[in-house]
């Protein structure tokens, strides 16, 4: 029997990345992120029922330009999981699996993200 070298599957010196695995891998991490935000603001909320001084710590944090990168990103972050959503739903449906379609519907998730981000912080996005 012959020895073959080849690996059984594509590792990651040889994979290409496309454009769906990378929105795929994307959409999960902001999934689980976004759980974590909600978790966070959740307990920002509890705060207020300690008194003002814990709720106006928190308050400062997002004055400071970390806390504006974390408003940046959670915004950015829930409307890629939003458009990520109404992607999957058409695929629910059966529509888009052509990969023209879903290179073509990944990218309007991506781009699509950052302009919602950028429309919906407004005048707000200059740090």
């Amino acid at each position: 029997m012959m020895k073959n070298d080849n690996p059984l599957s594509p590792h990651i010196q040889i994979y290409n990345w496309h454009i769906s695995s990378l929105v795929s891998i994307s959409h999960r991490i902001t999934g689980i992120i976004n759980t974590i935000i909600i978790t966070l603001i959740c307990f920002w909320v509890a705060l207020l029922f300690l008194g003002n001084t814990n709720y106006d710590l928190i308050q400062k944090f997002f004055e400071t330009y970390l806390g504006k990168f974390f408003i940046v990103g959670t915004i950015w972050s829930f409307s890629f999981q939003a458009l990520c959503e109404i992607r999957h739903l058409f695929w629910d449906l059966g529509y888009g699996f052509e990969i023209k379609t879903s290179n073509i519907t990944g990218l309007l998730a991506i781009f699509g993200s950052v302009v919602l981000t950028i429309l919906i912080l407004g005048k707000n996005i200059i740090l």
